[in-house]
């Protein structure tokens, strides 16, 4: 599937997608990267044979961020910048509604956009000398917010947005934004480790369980948990719930059919 891709590399072993972002030197999000994201998230999210998917980048860089030789010029051409904006969030939609867990493996540097990309994952690992920062105040910007917020505590991600600092990884790792710190040759492996552990569980569980995540991220305690366990109710009936709990009491492995 790699040669599918022009910016990205794509590879799947174990159930365990692997899409990197490879547009040297830095890993820029152009307008292709943008759609080829897109397009590959949206192909992972009804593959039978991926149950995970891991987020990394080649080379030294994560991402860079948005390619600003692209930024859309608004003088006399109207509509450039809802268009541009729409696939902007497209591009990180796709990661955050793709029905398969994405760890990211941040392996170098992720600014802007790039950082943003690694904070819509659900697991994020970092190397210990990689670096997120929000340089939009640099350049006259104030993009990433909400998705900042989503993991930094409010006094943090006023300090990172409002200062374009780089958090480095060992702070990303105490800030509790990445659960793991590593050095950067054994981050890869380590990423796609956990998505292999998640690939043994079963399938639709672990899809009913992000979209729980989706779902009730802003819902009050008792309406989220009322959903919860809708989804469980509705996984008790289908054949892989029922071979997980036969395959325990039998005490033998599983064979997951995803339905």
């Amino acid at each position: 599937m790699s040669d599918a891709y022009e910016t990205l590399k794509l590879e799947v072993a174990d159930f365990v997608a692997t899409v990197t972002l490879d547009r040297p030197p830095v890993n820029a999000q152009n307008r292709a990267l943008k759609e080829e994201l897109v397009r590959a998230f949206d192909e992972l999210h009804d593959r039978d044979d991926v149950r995970a998917v891991v987020l990394t980048g080649a080379g030294k860089a994560f991402s860079a961020g948005a390619d600003l030789k692209e930024r859309p010029n608004i003088a006399g051409n109207p509509g450039a910048y809802p268009r541009h904006n729409r696939l902007t969030r497209a591009s990180f939609d796709c990661v955050m509604e793709c029905g398969k867990p994405v760890v990211a493996a941040v392996n170098g540097l992720a600014i802007g956009a790039g950082a943003v990309l690694a904070l819509c994952a659900d697991i994020i690992l970092v190397a210990e000398d990689a670096y997120l920062s929000m340089t939009e105040v640099d350049v006259g910007l104030a993009g990433g917010v909400r998705h900042v917020r989503r993991h930094f505590g409010e006094s943090d991600a006023r300090l990172m947005i409002y200062t374009a600092r780089r958090v480095t990884g060992p702070d990303l790792l105490r800030m509790g934004v990445a659960s793991m710190c590593l050095p950067r040759g054994e981050l890869l492996a380590a990423a796609q480790g956990i998505g292999r552990e998640i690939a043994a569980k079963v399938p639709l569980a672990v899809q009913a369980a992000k979209r729980s995540f989706q779902v009730t991220e802003y819902m009050p305690l008792h309406e989220g948990y009322r959903f919860e366990q809708s989804q469980t109710a509705a996984l008790a009936s289908t054949e892989d719930t029922q071979e997980a709990w036969r395959a325990f009491a039998e005490k033998r492995k599983p064979v997951f059919k995803g339905r």
